[in-house]
Order: structure tokens, then C-alpha cells, then sequence
């Protein structure tokens, strides 16, 4: 299974919001150049998680992005979601019968995932890099 690059880059932004800048606006561009990506593509992005709830967008000479709510809430999964949808990731062929065994499994193998991915949390990892400097 394969994440689009959006969400390896909502993902790296979001971590950079949560560990270096969690009550101050950061710009698309500073944002942007720490990933080596386009500002364009990246404010696109930054738009999922606006929409999301997970950041709000500041205008103005100080503007920028910052988090939205609590740090400590943010999970993997809100991200994902955002950026790639709720949608399952395995799509059963045959059809849409509850009784596929194929996509039964496959099914159960998503929740558990996405189990983890939920209660795996940002701040978490922000923790980590505060410590490195990374």
C-alpha cells in the first residue's frame, strides 16, 4: 500500500507545526523550502487541513498557519484523512457482497491500521524531534 507524496508532506508540515511552531504562524514558503517542494503545491495541501480543522490560516504580515486546537490531539489518521479521504484503500473485485472472505480480511487489516495510525499522535513524534533538533 502507497500514500500519495500530499500526505508524506501534510505529514512533515504538520510535525514541523506541532514541534517548532505550535502558537505562531509559519509561512507556505518557510514551510515549503524546509520540504524542498512548491509553495503552490504545498498551500493546496495546507487547504485539505484547513478544511479539516487541523490548522487555521492567518493573514496579514505575521500570517501564516498554525495549529488549530490542541496538539496533543492530532493523530496520524486526522491527517491521512484529510489529505487522502476516508475511503478504504481495498476495493473487492467480485462485488459487493459482506460475505467476500477476500475482502473480509482485508477489511479487518485496514481497521487494525488505521487503529494504530489513530491512536499514534503527533505530538508524540514532536517530542522526539525537539530533542534532536531535527
Amino acid at each position: 500500500m502507497k500514500y500519495s507524496k500530499a500526505t508524506n508532506y501534510a505529514l512533515h508540515t504538520m510535525l514541523y507545526l506541532v514541534a517548532f511552531a505550535p502558537d505562531r504562524p509559519v509561512g507556505v514558503q518557510q514551510l515549503a523550502d524546509k520540504q524542498g517542494v512548491s509553495p503552490t503545491y504545498l498551500s493546496k495541501i495546507l487547504t485539505k487541513l484547513v478544511k479539516a480543522g487541523l490548522i487555521e490560516s492567518a493573514s496579514g504580515a505575521n500570517g501564516g498557519y498554525r495549529l488549530k486546537g490542541r496538539k496533543e490531539d492530532i493523530s496520524f489518521l486526522d491527517i491521512i484523512h484529510a489529505v487522502e479521504g476516508t475511503a478504504s484503500l481495498f476495493e473487492c473485485c467480485g462485488s459487493e457482497d459482506s460475505r467476500c472472505l477476500i475482502h473480509q480480511v482485508m477489511l479487518t487489516a485496514e481497521d487494525a491500521m488505521e487503529q494504530h495510525l489513530k491512536n499514534t499522535k503527533l505530538s508524540e513524534l514532536a517530542a522526539q524531534a525537539t530533542s534532536s533538533g531535527n
